[in-house]
């Protein structure tokens, strides 16, 4: 008979944790038996336990022990890490470790060395005294890299003391979930980290154009309450078409009536900035003077319109180079306290596999299946709201006595 020992840490009782890798072990069809455990008694205070866990074979017990480390579970008397080097560009040794989103720290010269740069589906290279998370297209030839996963600890949220101001973030979907409490927490939570000089980034798809929150949130960017802004090319175009012509898809703002023509408005839109060569110099000229990318262009935050395959167009500051886009996209999600992701699911699951899952995630939409292919895709954190996103924004920017 085999067996390891694992210790888990964290917050075990209260977020189920426990109950989670035991229940693991024993679908592994292997037994274990509790070693030392000891309780936080009050709610700021951790939990450890220490667990042995018996196999028939050393094969067994290393397959379990992969499942258990992204639940936070660790092999007591971690050895030091073992690296490799990449024979070639974008190609990593055949055991290399694929990293998750929480936080992690690798074993190596006898200490626990945090992990920069955290994101999922990446490789874990040692450059100095530096462990750096980094795509695998982005390997070069000759680097470092962590092969196995016996030296790695992994600090998943449910470990971690929750925020109890933002308690009712859990990632359950419920259309029940109460609203005004929910624009409450997050108005709450907008004025927190704008008042500590933090950053909030919104992902936007043009459904807030279309449902007539474009005003609201371009309210909450001229109020310094949002950072960075990321969508796509369609955004871009219906918020220009609703400035030049009064309409998105063709549809009147005003009374919600299709127009005649207005089939064609997003393209003379895009032909318009193209006539400027960017929005920038559209707004610099005088000819775009209010909207959503005006008040981005204004208050110079830094925002990335990522292209896809059905774009018009695209506008000029389309980037058009997916590698490139995911490229901005992480840079201006870097040390983010809180991205609101507004009806744009395939954007909004683009961000998510490259943000922590210590960042505070809400995604708003009418349709809950989005959050739930959202976590589905790894991002566990994602908490949903069910609602037209328009009357979200009016309502969160209504909160924070906004004028719009």
């Amino acid at each position: 008979m085999k067996d390891i020992t694992i210790i888990s840490e964290g917050h075990l009782m209260d977020s189920g944790l426990l109950s989670e890798i035991l229940n693991l072990i024993t679908s592994e069809e292997l037994d274990y038996r509790i070693e030392k455990i000891d309780i936080g008694k009050k709610a700021f205070e951790p939990s450890r336990a220490e667990i042995k866990i018996f196999a028939e074979d050393t094969e067994s017990l290393e397959l379990v022990l992969s499942k258990l480390i992204p639940l936070g579970a660790y092999e007591k008397g971690a050895v030091n890490a073992h690296f490799e080097l990449s024979s070639r560009d974008s190609h990593a040794p055949e055991g290399f470790y694929s990293s998750t989103n929480h936080r992690t720290e690798v074993y190596s010269g006898n200490i626990w060395n945090p992990v920069e740069e955290q994101r999922m589906d990446a490789v874990i290279i040692k450059k100095g005294n530096r462990f750096i998370c980094t795509k695998i297209r982005d390997i070069k030839k000759g680097d470092a890299v962590l092969c196995g996963s016996d030296s790695v600890r992994v600090y998943p949220p449910a470990a971690e003391k929750k925020d109890h101001g933002f308690a009712f973030m859990t990632n359950e979907v419920s259309s029940e979930r109460s609203y005004d409490v929910a624009v409450d927490t997050i108005a709450e939570e907008l004025r927190q980290i704008k008042a500590k000089g933090g950053k909030t980034v919104v992902v936007c798809g043009p459904v807030v154009i279309h449902t007539g929150g474009a005003p609201a949130l371009s309210a909450l960017i001229r109020e310094g309450y949002i950072q960075g802004f990321l969508g796509g090319n369609a955004v871009a175009v219906h918020d220009l078409e609703t400035y030049y012509y009064g309409t998105s898809l063709g549809v009147d703002m005003k009374n919600g009536k299709p127009t005649h023509g207005g089939h064609n408005h997003h393209m003379r839109a895009i032909n318009k900035i193209n006539g400027f060569g960017s929005i920038k110099a559209a707004v610099e000229a005088g000819d775009l003077k209010d909207g959503l990318m005006y008040q981005v262009v204004k208050s110079d935050i830094p925002y990335c319109l990522a292209g896809s395959i059905r774009d018009d167009g695209p506008l000029p500051e389309t980037v058009n180079d997916m590698i490139e886009a995911q490229a901005q996209y992480a840079q201006i999600i870097k040390d983010t306290d809180m991205i609101l992701m507004l009806s744009s699911m395939l954007h909004s699951i683009g961000t998510g596999n490259m943000t922590p899952s210590w960042v505070k995630t809400v995604c708003i939409d009418i349709n809950p299946a989005v959050v739930t292919k959202l976590a589905d895709r790894g991002t566990g954190q994602a908490v949903g709201i069910v609602s037209d996103v328009g009357l979200f924004l009016i309502a969160l920017a209504g909160r924070l006595g906004l004028d719009f």
